[in-house]
């Protein structure tokens, strides 16, 4: 898992062609222009998701994971907690869904970040995140979700 800012962008491109389109689309789209939805960037390789949503309680929420698809999570707007773990001998609470690509986990994350506007996080396959959650009281929250195929 990485979390930095968008204006550190570049020190990421090395992950690959993907990255740096997907970096590219973060920086060149106007998303206040963008309604909720999803919109594709390369086909099924690359494509984002524009979601907004009110940040809820941890007791709310379980650890999710993929197996098809990278994410980068971008703030737009708002502020959220995301908690993170590695899977190591985690075992689903919900199992994996090859139509939907994530699966669940009750365990509770072993730390939280901030993820704040202008931050992104990119949890690859085994790095379970529980994003979405409230600092203090419930915000409303406007992000983009930049889904990357882990195929070549």
């Amino acid at each position: 898992m990485i979390l930095d800012t968008l204006a550190h962008y570049s020190r990421y491109t090395f992950l690959g062609p993907k990255f740096a389109r997907a970096f590219e689309y973060l920086l060149s789209t106007d998303f206040s222009k963008l309604e909720k939805g999803k919109y594709e960037i390369d086909g099924k390789d690359i494509f984002a998701i524009v979601n907004e949503y009110d940040t809820v309680d941890t007791a709310e929420e379980q650890m999710e994971s993929h197996r098809k698809y990278i994410d980068i999570q971008y703030m737009l707007k708002g502020e959220e907690l995301v908690g993170h773990d590695f899977m190591l001998h985690h075992q689903p609470s919900k199992a994996y869904d090859p139509e939907a690509d994530f699966m669940l986990f009750a365990e509770k994350p072993l730390f939280f970040s901030v993820l704040k506007e202008g931050m992104f996080a990119i949890f690859f396959p085994t790095d379970l995140h529980m994003p979405n959650i409230k600092i203090d009281k419930p915000v409303p929250v406007r992000k983009v979700v930049i889904k990357i195929s882990v195929d070549a």
